[in-house]
């Protein structure tokens, strides 16, 4: 028996790093798991090995939004789990962040989550709950340079998480943040990890699984928390 038999998980950036861990270690506890992202191949070959679905969603797009989570409603059941992991990172001083890269930045990190959380609360309305989590960052709670964009977007995040559960905490929704330092996946693979993490007081970057194990314990433990930051820095805000 696992600790979410008989629940539906939505996924999204779910083919590879942090959202094909969250993806994995829900499906091992008993979840009916929805891939979504734009990698296909990636995305195909992760639910196959899960025994998820997978399905082909630009978060930044509301009516897809709705198309998706119909589909998976009618296919699976109604989402009663949303993952809010898509991201897109960008290392640029204010001064040299253009507008278009602010703004895409903006769309992917933070129109993402909202049209994730308005499209979904219905389904887990009427479900009699369910719980959401947007991954955000320890850029959401603090400041670091050449990443103005990135970090707007987080602490956005971090506001949205608080605002969404505030709404929906009567209907039985509970909305948290999860904020990592930095994390071993692709995205981060052009960084010396070591250098990068050498003033962290546990001197290493997370890996995936530690974070797919926090995310579990926020969707299957923490059922008194909601509206609240759950963070997994190796320290690193200590050290800040």
């Amino acid at each position: 028996m696992g600790r979410l038999d008989g629940q539906v998980a939505l996924v999204t950036g779910a083919a590879s790093g942090m959202g094909a861990a969250h993806a994995r270690i829900l499906a091992a506890e008993g979840a009916q798991v929805a891939l979504c992202d734009l990698c296909d191949d990636d995305g195909l070959a992760l639910a196959a090995e899960i025994g998820g679905r997978y399905w082909r969603l630009d978060v930044t797009d509301e009516t897809a939004w709705a198309a998706v989570l119909a589909e998976v409603a009618a296919a699976l059941g109604p989402v009663r789990i949303l993952v809010n992991n898509a991201g897109k990172g960008l290392v640029a001083p204010v001064q040299a962040t253009s507008t278009e890269d602010y703004r895409r930045v903006m769309a992917v990190n933070v129109d993402g989550p909202f049209f994730g959380i308005r499209a979904v609360a219905p389904q887990m309305q009427q479900a009699g709950g369910g719980v959401i989590v947007n991954v955000s960052s320890t850029g959401g709670l603090t400041g670091m340079a050449a990443t103005a964009a990135y970090q707007a977007s987080k602490w956005a995040v971090r506001g949205l998480t608080k605002a969404a559960a505030a709404d929906l905490a009567p209907f039985g929704i509970r909305v948290l943040s999860l904020h990592p330092a930095l994390v071993r996946t692709p995205m981060s693979a052009h960084l010396d990890l070591a250098a990068q993490t050498a003033h962290y007081p546990l001197r290493r970057a997370g890996e995936v699984e530690e974070l797919a194990k926090m995310l579990l314990f926020m969707v299957a433990e923490a059922t008194y928390s909601t509206g609240c930051e759950f963070i997994a820095d190796g320290g690193s805000l200590l050290a800040v």
